[in-house]
């Protein structure tokens, strides 16, 4: 199969696509190599008017739709992204840098979220109360309305597909603006849904200068609710927005997940599976683990194999069979990283591995930091990059009080054989997912957000769609 980037960028707005003609345009960027691959059309303010009043039109007909019409859509948009993985997988590295196989992943995932909830949405369930004979009382779950949502370059089809696959199941129709640094596998999810057969108007593609057209969207009174994955700063900045006209927000927002390695784990299994999930997608990760807390008397050691397994990553294109780690995903990245680094190292953090970005392309060798104090920026604020930084702890309590110091609360690990401590700490953590002896805390059957200043709701699982639900009470005597 072809490896050329092979993407029809366009915008879709009432079930027709729409490329150039005379619309501004974006520069898309191969971040392995810092050259542009393609022109990215971007919405003017009549698309997005009439990408709401589309939104609009079909939400009667949407909500109506009976589940298992519903429900066959989205399990024949799951068939075809599996059919397509590979193309859309090749759009995905080439767009924003992961290695090959994280590429085919991600597809893989997002046809799963699709699958689920199309089965999910089969229970929905309300309940009747008990009332004299004669008289009803029932509660039932509807649709919210039109949703705007907003996602990021890391993970850019399965963040979009997460909300897609639980707005569409619930009865929503959805305008969805995706990165402008990812649009050929977004705009690929957006076909797979519309050739199985999805109404115009339920799912909506725009691009375009992300402040522009939140404050569009999220102004008009279509919009019920608005779903945003991303920094901090903006999701406080897109809530002000929303709280205008009282629009309900789901918000998954950046975290700094904090690892705590006691000194009962087994060590070299330990690092076999921190280090990999450290370097996956560059450390593009919102739980990513990035702060490592490691018992005073495993600590040296800890170090000394990180910092081993860390130089042997290699680094390259992602479509290189053998390249385990790609670029950052835009050339923002390599400078901001380098900051931290270059912070943390004047602040007495030693340097064991990496820090230093690449030559060519938006590379950033993996790095790890050791010895880092608190008063280092990188230890408040998330890199969002390949560096793990590392310092040592003597008790449980101690590394409770280092975990819970930030006022994130996304995600956090912890690696122990003591059962009772693994019990101990899933209720002193304050994050929305905690990992013990394991990193796998993201599936379509499972609530994925977070805490404190790492935002509110839940995406993925019941929970998920449940935040596209609003709750009736009907009385009847």
């Amino acid at each position: 199969m072809s490896t050329s980037y092979d993407a029809d960028l366009a915008l879709f707005v009432d079930g027709s696509w729409r490329a150039g003609e005379g619309r501004d345009c974006h520069e898309v960027v191969n971040p392995a190599t810092g050259a542009a691959i393609a022109g990215l059309p971007l919405a003017s303010a009549g698309d997005l008017d009439e990408a709401l009043a589309a939104a609009n039109k079909a939400f009667a007909n949407w909500r109506a739709t009976d589940v298992e019409a519903r429900g066959a859509i989205l399990h024949k948009a799951a068939a075809l992204l599996r059919e397509r993985s590979e193309s859309i997988a090749i759009l995905l590295t080439t767009e924003q840098g992961k290695p090959i196989g994280e590429a085919r992943g991600e597809v893989i995932g997002s046809a799963q979220l699709f699958d689920y909830f199309a089965e999910e949405a089969k229970r929905i369930y309300g309940r009747v109360l008990v009332r004299p004979t004669g008289q009803r009382s029932i509660v039932i779950k509807q649709p919210v309305g039109p949703v705007a949502s907003f996602t990021p370059w890391n993970f850019p089809i399965y963040l979009m597909a997460k909300k897609l696959a639980a707005a569409l199941a619930a009865g929503c129709p959805v305008i969805a603006k995706p990165p402008e640094e990812t649009p050929g596998c977004t705009t690929a999810l957006i076909r797979a849904l519309a050739d199985a057969g999805l109404p115009a108007g339920v799912a909506q593609l725009v691009f375009g200068v992300p402040d522009t057209v939140s404050r569009h969207l999220i102004a008009s009174p279509v919009i019920r609710k608005v779903s945003f994955t991303g920094s901090v700063p903006v999701g406080k900045h897109l809530m002000h927005l929303a709280a205008d006209g009282a629009k309900r927000v789901t918000m998954e927002l950046g975290g700094h997940a904090p690892v705590l390695i006691f000194d009962d784990c087994d060590l070299e299994k330990t690092l076999d599976m921190v280090v990999p999930q450290k370097f996956r997608n560059a450390g593009q990760v919102c739980v990513s683990p990035t702060r490592f807390y490691v018992q005073a008397a495993i600590y040296d050691r800890f170090v000394e194999g990180f910092a081993e397994r860390a130089k042997t990553v290699k680094t390259g294109s992602g479509l290189d069979a053998d390249t385990k780690m790609g670029p950052l995903a835009n050339p923002r990245r390599p400078s901001a990283i380098g900051a931290l680094v270059d912070d943390a190292r004047a602040k007495g953090a030693r340097v064991l591995a990496g820090g230093e970005r690449g030559e060519s392309g938006f590379f950033f060798q993996p790095t790890l930091l050791a010895d880092v104090p608190d008063e280092a920026d990188i230890m408040s604020n998330e890199p969002f990059g390949p560096v793990a930084v590392t310092r040592p702890f003597e008790n449980f309590d101690d590394a409770i009080e280092q975990a819970n110091r930030l006022p994130y609360g996304l995600a956090a690990f912890a690696f122990t054989e003591n059962g009772r401590r693994a019990n101990l700490l899933g209720d002193a953590i304050e994050a929305g997912m905690v990992g013990i002896n394991t990193f796998a805390i993201s599936g379509a059957d499972t609530p994925f957000g977070g805490v404190k200043e790492s935002g509110f709701g839940s995406e993925g699982g019941p929970e998920g769609l449940e935040s596209y639900l609003v709750t009736k009470a009907i009385h009847q005597a």
